[in-house]
Protein backbone atom coordinates (compact mmCIF):
# COMPACT_ATOMS: atom_id res chain seq x y z
CA UNK A 1 0.00 0.00 0.00
CA UNK A 2 1.46 3.34 -0.74
CA UNK A 3 0.78 5.80 2.13
CA UNK A 4 -1.08 8.82 1.66
CA UNK A 5 -1.11 12.23 3.73
CA UNK A 6 -4.94 12.68 3.06
CA UNK A 7 -7.28 12.50 5.87
CA UNK A 8 -10.81 13.31 4.12
CA UNK A 9 -11.76 12.44 0.67
CA UNK A 10 -15.58 13.11 -0.10
CA UNK A 11 -16.86 11.47 -3.45
CA UNK A 12 -20.12 12.44 -5.31
CA UNK A 13 -21.72 9.70 -7.26
CA UNK A 14 -25.01 9.94 -9.59
CA UNK A 15 -28.62 8.63 -9.59
CA UNK A 16 -29.58 6.07 -12.18
CA UNK A 17 -32.97 5.37 -14.52
CA UNK A 18 -33.42 2.36 -16.24
CA UNK A 19 -34.74 3.48 -19.87
CA UNK A 20 -34.74 -0.28 -20.48
CA UNK A 21 -35.07 -3.45 -17.61
CA UNK A 22 -35.66 -6.31 -19.55
CA UNK A 23 -35.65 -8.85 -16.89
CA UNK A 24 -35.59 -13.12 -17.64
CA UNK A 25 -36.55 -15.83 -16.01
CA UNK A 26 -35.30 -16.91 -12.61
CA UNK A 27 -31.95 -18.82 -11.92
CA UNK A 28 -31.46 -21.36 -10.25
CA UNK A 29 -28.99 -18.69 -7.94
CA UNK A 30 -32.35 -16.89 -7.31
CA UNK A 31 -30.94 -13.80 -9.50
CA UNK A 32 -32.44 -13.42 -13.02
CA UNK A 33 -30.56 -12.72 -16.53
CA UNK A 34 -31.56 -8.65 -17.00
CA UNK A 35 -31.12 -6.17 -20.22
CA UNK A 36 -30.32 -2.95 -18.17
CA UNK A 37 -29.85 -0.24 -20.02
CA UNK A 38 -28.68 2.47 -17.48
CA UNK A 39 -28.78 6.57 -17.44
CA UNK A 40 -26.93 8.19 -14.98
CA UNK A 41 -28.74 11.19 -14.02
CA UNK A 42 -28.07 14.71 -12.09
CA UNK A 43 -29.21 13.37 -8.83
CA UNK A 44 -26.52 12.99 -5.98
CA UNK A 45 -25.33 11.41 -3.39
CA UNK A 46 -21.68 12.34 -1.57
CA UNK A 47 -19.86 10.26 0.73
CA UNK A 48 -17.34 11.72 3.14
CA UNK A 49 -14.45 9.27 4.23
CA UNK A 50 -12.09 10.45 7.11
CA UNK A 51 -9.63 8.44 9.27
CA UNK A 52 -11.24 6.90 12.36
CA UNK A 53 -10.28 4.73 15.43
CA UNK A 54 -13.31 2.59 13.85
CA UNK A 55 -15.97 1.64 11.38
CA UNK A 56 -18.64 3.83 11.93
CA UNK A 57 -21.61 5.92 9.37
CA UNK A 58 -23.60 8.92 9.92
CA UNK A 59 -26.07 9.98 7.27
CA UNK A 60 -27.85 13.28 7.04
CA UNK A 61 -30.37 14.82 4.55
CA UNK A 62 -33.81 13.45 3.22
CA UNK A 63 -35.03 10.13 4.42
CA UNK A 64 -31.84 9.71 6.32
CA UNK A 65 -33.32 8.13 8.74
CA UNK A 66 -34.49 5.09 6.74
CA UNK A 67 -30.42 4.60 5.73
CA UNK A 68 -29.03 1.84 8.00
CA UNK A 69 -25.88 2.80 10.12
CA UNK A 70 -24.47 -0.31 10.36
CA UNK A 71 -21.92 -2.78 8.79
CA UNK A 72 -25.00 -4.05 6.49
CA UNK A 73 -25.10 -0.40 4.75
CA UNK A 74 -23.30 -0.88 1.18
CA UNK A 75 -21.00 2.00 2.09
CA UNK A 76 -19.43 0.32 4.87
CA UNK A 77 -19.45 -3.04 3.30
CA UNK A 78 -17.63 -1.17 0.64
CA UNK A 79 -15.32 -0.05 2.73
CA UNK A 80 -14.49 -3.67 4.53
CA UNK A 81 -13.96 -5.45 0.92
CA UNK A 82 -11.52 -2.83 0.23
CA UNK A 83 -9.48 -3.24 3.38
CA UNK A 84 -10.23 -6.88 3.11
CA UNK A 85 -8.61 -7.31 -0.07
CA UNK A 86 -5.54 -4.64 1.05
CA UNK A 87 -4.81 -6.31 4.77
CA UNK A 88 -5.76 -2.43 6.14
CA UNK A 89 -8.09 -1.95 8.71
CA UNK A 90 -11.39 0.01 7.94
CA UNK A 91 -10.84 2.38 10.34
CA UNK A 92 -13.21 5.22 9.06
CA UNK A 93 -15.72 7.33 9.64
CA UNK A 94 -18.35 7.46 6.47
CA UNK A 95 -20.60 10.01 5.90
CA UNK A 96 -23.33 10.32 3.19
CA UNK A 97 -25.10 13.38 2.53
CA UNK A 98 -28.17 11.74 1.14
CA UNK A 99 -30.02 13.12 -2.14
CA UNK A 100 -30.80 10.32 -4.13
CA UNK A 101 -34.11 8.72 -2.75
CA UNK A 102 -33.93 5.94 -0.36
CA UNK A 103 -35.58 3.03 -1.14
CA UNK A 104 -36.57 4.46 -4.25
CA UNK A 105 -35.74 2.38 -7.42
CA UNK A 106 -32.65 5.25 -8.35
CA UNK A 107 -29.68 3.03 -6.48
CA UNK A 108 -29.02 5.68 -3.74
CA UNK A 109 -27.66 2.73 -1.83
CA UNK A 110 -25.52 1.59 -4.90
CA UNK A 111 -24.29 4.57 -5.18
CA UNK A 112 -23.10 5.11 -1.74
CA UNK A 113 -21.40 1.53 -1.75
CA UNK A 114 -19.27 2.87 -5.23
CA UNK A 115 -18.62 6.24 -3.79
CA UNK A 116 -17.36 5.25 -0.59
CA UNK A 117 -14.86 2.33 -2.18
CA UNK A 118 -13.61 5.15 -4.54
CA UNK A 119 -13.18 7.36 -1.47
CA UNK A 120 -11.61 4.81 0.60
CA UNK A 121 -9.06 3.56 -2.79
CA UNK A 122 -7.99 7.27 -2.28
CA UNK A 123 -7.87 7.83 1.71
CA UNK A 124 -5.96 4.66 1.57
CA UNK A 125 -3.94 4.96 -1.70
CA UNK A 126 -4.08 1.11 -2.42
CA UNK A 127 -3.94 1.80 -5.91
CA UNK A 128 -6.75 -0.53 -6.55
CA UNK A 129 -7.10 -0.77 -10.57
CA UNK A 130 -10.69 0.35 -12.39
CA UNK A 131 -10.67 -3.79 -12.42
CA UNK A 132 -10.29 -4.49 -9.37
CA UNK A 133 -12.99 -1.83 -7.93
CA UNK A 134 -15.39 -3.01 -10.41
CA UNK A 135 -14.99 -6.42 -9.33
CA UNK A 136 -15.56 -5.48 -5.86
CA UNK A 137 -18.78 -3.66 -6.67
CA UNK A 138 -20.11 -6.45 -8.93
CA UNK A 139 -19.71 -8.07 -5.20
CA UNK A 140 -21.62 -5.59 -3.40
CA UNK A 141 -24.56 -5.83 -5.75
CA UNK A 142 -26.08 -5.88 -9.28
CA UNK A 143 -26.13 -1.82 -9.71
CA UNK A 144 -23.08 -0.65 -8.06
CA UNK A 145 -20.24 -1.25 -10.75
CA UNK A 146 -22.87 1.32 -13.13
CA UNK A 147 -23.00 3.71 -9.59
CA UNK A 148 -19.13 3.69 -10.17
CA UNK A 149 -18.71 4.30 -14.42
CA UNK A 150 -21.87 6.87 -14.49
CA UNK A 151 -22.22 7.63 -18.11
CA UNK A 152 -24.85 5.14 -20.03
CA UNK A 153 -23.99 1.62 -19.75
CA UNK A 154 -25.77 -2.25 -20.95
CA UNK A 155 -26.37 -4.07 -18.16
CA UNK A 156 -26.03 -8.18 -18.54
CA UNK A 157 -25.89 -11.17 -16.46
CA UNK A 158 -27.75 -9.81 -13.46
CA UNK A 159 -26.78 -6.23 -14.72
CA UNK A 160 -22.84 -6.09 -12.84
CA UNK A 161 -21.79 -6.81 -16.29
CA UNK A 162 -20.90 -3.04 -18.07
CA UNK A 163 -21.13 -2.29 -21.71
CA UNK A 164 -20.55 1.35 -22.17
CA UNK A 165 -23.03 3.12 -24.23
CA UNK A 166 -22.76 6.00 -27.17
CA UNK A 167 -24.94 9.00 -25.49
CA UNK A 168 -25.65 11.93 -28.04
CA UNK A 169 -27.31 14.37 -25.90
CA UNK A 170 -28.69 15.46 -23.11
CA UNK A 171 -31.83 13.35 -21.90
CA UNK A 172 -34.71 15.55 -19.33
CA UNK A 173 -36.10 14.03 -16.33
CA UNK A 174 -38.60 14.50 -14.13
CA UNK A 175 -38.91 12.08 -10.93
CA UNK A 176 -41.67 11.48 -8.22
CA UNK A 177 -41.15 10.30 -5.39
CA UNK A 178 -43.83 8.11 -3.18
CA UNK A 179 -44.89 8.37 0.01
CA UNK A 180 -43.29 5.18 1.25
CA UNK A 181 -40.36 2.75 -0.25
CA UNK A 182 -40.53 -0.82 -2.00
CA UNK A 183 -38.53 -3.63 -1.54
CA UNK A 184 -36.35 -5.04 -4.84
CA UNK A 185 -36.43 -8.34 -3.48
CA UNK A 186 -40.19 -7.86 -2.68
CA UNK A 187 -40.73 -6.62 -6.56
CA UNK A 188 -38.47 -9.36 -7.82
CA UNK A 189 -40.94 -11.81 -6.33
CA UNK A 190 -43.85 -10.49 -7.39
CA UNK A 191 -42.79 -10.20 -10.44
CA UNK A 192 -42.15 -14.37 -10.62
CA UNK A 193 -45.61 -14.87 -9.26
CA UNK A 194 -46.91 -12.77 -12.05
CA UNK A 195 -44.75 -14.84 -14.81
CA UNK A 196 -45.90 -18.34 -12.88
CA UNK A 197 -46.74 -20.72 -15.89
CA UNK A 198 -45.79 -18.94 -18.75
CA UNK A 199 -42.23 -18.89 -21.09
CA UNK A 200 -40.27 -15.89 -20.00
CA UNK A 201 -38.07 -14.66 -23.08
CA UNK A 202 -34.27 -13.95 -22.73
CA UNK A 203 -33.83 -10.78 -22.26
CA UNK A 204 -32.14 -8.42 -25.00
CA UNK A 205 -31.45 -4.80 -25.49
CA UNK A 206 -33.84 -2.89 -27.66
CA UNK A 207 -31.73 -1.46 -31.20
CA UNK A 208 -33.92 1.55 -31.06
CA UNK A 209 -33.63 2.52 -27.86
CA UNK A 210 -29.99 2.17 -28.28
CA UNK A 211 -30.26 3.96 -31.12
CA UNK A 212 -32.41 6.67 -29.63
CA UNK A 213 -29.80 7.18 -26.97
CA UNK A 214 -26.70 7.35 -29.45
CA UNK A 215 -28.82 10.17 -31.55
CA UNK A 216 -29.86 11.85 -28.52
CA UNK A 217 -32.89 12.08 -29.89
CA UNK A 218 -35.43 11.81 -26.74
CA UNK A 219 -39.07 11.42 -28.41
CA UNK A 220 -37.10 8.32 -30.52
CA UNK A 221 -36.35 7.21 -26.89
CA UNK A 222 -39.61 7.60 -25.62
CA UNK A 223 -41.29 5.61 -27.82
CA UNK A 224 -38.39 2.64 -26.87
CA UNK A 225 -38.58 3.07 -22.84
CA UNK A 226 -39.29 -0.05 -20.79
CA UNK A 227 -39.48 -1.60 -17.57
CA UNK A 228 -40.45 -5.41 -17.16
CA UNK A 229 -41.01 -4.86 -13.44
CA UNK A 230 -43.58 -2.45 -13.83
CA UNK A 231 -46.72 -4.49 -13.77
CA UNK A 232 -45.13 -6.26 -10.56
CA UNK A 233 -44.58 -2.95 -9.33
CA UNK A 234 -47.85 -1.57 -9.58
CA UNK A 235 -49.38 -4.69 -8.20
CA UNK A 236 -47.89 -4.36 -4.76
CA UNK A 237 -48.23 -0.24 -5.24
CA UNK A 238 -51.35 -0.37 -7.22
CA UNK A 239 -51.40 4.23 -6.31
CA UNK A 240 -48.29 4.50 -8.67
CA UNK A 241 -50.63 4.13 -11.52
CA UNK A 242 -52.34 7.71 -10.21
CA UNK A 243 -48.63 9.01 -10.86
CA UNK A 244 -48.20 8.05 -13.60
CA UNK A 245 -51.42 9.10 -15.09
CA UNK A 246 -50.93 12.46 -14.11
CA UNK A 247 -47.38 12.94 -15.98
CA UNK A 248 -48.78 11.88 -18.88
CA UNK A 249 -50.81 14.11 -18.93
CA UNK A 250 -48.79 16.88 -17.83
CA UNK A 251 -46.56 16.18 -21.16
CA UNK A 252 -44.40 14.06 -20.36
CA UNK A 253 -43.32 12.01 -23.83
CA UNK A 254 -42.98 8.75 -21.92
CA UNK A 255 -43.96 8.02 -18.07
CA UNK A 256 -42.24 4.49 -16.41
CA UNK A 257 -41.62 3.42 -12.83
CA UNK A 258 -37.56 3.58 -12.20
CA UNK A 259 -36.42 0.48 -11.95
CA UNK A 260 -37.73 -1.53 -8.68
CA UNK A 261 -39.39 1.53 -7.73
CA UNK A 262 -41.59 3.15 -6.74
CA UNK A 263 -40.18 6.23 -8.03
CA UNK A 264 -41.61 7.30 -11.43
CA UNK A 265 -39.36 8.48 -14.28
CA UNK A 266 -40.53 10.94 -16.87
CA UNK A 267 -38.98 11.91 -20.18
CA UNK A 268 -39.58 15.55 -21.04
CA UNK A 269 -38.37 17.05 -24.68
CA UNK A 270 -35.96 20.02 -22.77
CA UNK A 271 -35.50 21.75 -19.76
CA UNK A 272 -38.50 23.64 -19.87
CA UNK A 273 -41.41 20.94 -20.66
CA UNK A 274 -39.50 18.90 -17.77
CA UNK A 275 -39.97 22.20 -15.24
CA UNK A 276 -43.45 22.51 -16.43
CA UNK A 277 -44.46 18.29 -15.66
CA UNK A 278 -42.93 18.73 -12.66
CA UNK A 279 -45.24 21.77 -11.17
CA UNK A 280 -48.17 19.76 -12.69
CA UNK A 281 -46.89 16.53 -10.11
CA UNK A 282 -46.08 19.04 -7.40
CA UNK A 283 -50.24 20.20 -7.42
CA UNK A 284 -51.03 16.21 -8.58
CA UNK A 285 -51.51 15.06 -4.71
CA UNK A 286 -49.72 11.80 -6.06
CA UNK A 287 -46.58 12.13 -5.47
CA UNK A 288 -44.59 12.82 -2.14
CA UNK A 289 -41.67 15.18 -3.69
CA UNK A 290 -40.63 16.04 -7.38
CA UNK A 291 -37.28 16.47 -8.79
CA UNK A 292 -36.00 16.92 -12.36
CA UNK A 293 -32.39 15.99 -13.19
CA UNK A 294 -30.72 15.92 -17.09
CA UNK A 295 -28.41 12.63 -18.13
CA UNK A 296 -26.23 11.41 -18.81
CA UNK A 297 -23.92 12.50 -15.46
CA UNK A 298 -20.66 11.70 -14.36
CA UNK A 299 -20.06 8.39 -12.46
CA UNK A 300 -18.21 8.43 -9.09
CA UNK A 301 -15.68 11.29 -8.82
CA UNK A 302 -13.28 12.51 -6.31
CA UNK A 303 -14.42 16.11 -5.87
Amino acid sequence: MTETATETVTVRVPAKVNVQLAVGAARPDGFHDLANVFLAVGLYDEVTVTAADELRVTCAGPDAGQVPLDRTNLAARAALALAGRHGIEAAVHLHIAKDIPVAGGMAGGSADGAGALLACDTLWGTGASRAELLDICAGLGSDVPFSLIGGAALGTGRGEKLTALEVGGTFHWVFAMADRGLSTPAVFREFDRLAEGRAIPAPVASQPLLDALAKGDPEALAAAVSNDLQPAALSLFPELADTLAAGRAAGALAALVSGSGPTTAFLAGDAGSAERVAGVLRASGTCRTVRTAAGPAAGATVI
